[in-house]
């Protein structure tokens, strides 16, 4: 098997969704767990903190635009950092320790790009929302703007919907 330093790194995604904690759980069952110090990957875990809202911060002077912008900021990086402490306890729930974690703020679509190319990821792993074609062409697809701009492949983890 090969050593940690020769290890393929694999990219994951994580944002408030349970989207993205379904993906998250699903590559620790398939490519880690089982494998236990032997997984085939090396784990680089990856929140897009979203900017304050650029409306927020053309509030201008005076009580509004002093007092807003740095609680909108600070509540941002609250949200980054439960998240990112959310993921950590899922992978020490499936025996995964050896995982690095980032949170870069910026749009996800350039941030998940930027880190797998920076990491020289083999994969890029998203959860996928479940939006249909019109939905995706109103808003726009994180997963379908990385399956389309990625150096790497993309793996889009959908999670199964639930039958009543």
């Amino acid at each position: 098997m090969a050593s940690c330093s020769e290890k393929k790194i694999m990219v994951v995604a994580i944002d408030e969704h349970e989207h993205s904690k379904y993906a998250l759980e699903w590559i620790l069952d398939h490519f880690f767990t089982p494998f236990g110090p032997n997984a085939p990957f090396n784990l680089v875990i990856v929140n897009a903190k979203p900017s304050p809202p650029l409306a927020v911060s053309m509030a201008g002077p005076g009580a509004l635009g002093s007092e807003i912008f740095p609680a909108v900021e600070v509540q941002l990086k609250v949200i980054a950092d439960q998240l990112i402490e959310k993921a950590k306890k899922i992978c020490a729930t499936k025996s995964v320790h050896e995982v690095v974690v980032e949170v870069v703020e910026g749009d996800a679509r350039n941030v998940l790009n930027d880190a797998a190319e920076r990491h020289h990821a083999s994969v890029l792993v998203l959860g996928s929302h479940g939006y249909g074609a019109i939905k995706r062409a109103v808003i726009g697809s994180v997963s379908d703007h990385c399956a389309h701009h990625a150096h790497c492949s993309v793996m889009i983890v959908k999670r199964p919907k639930l039958k009543y």
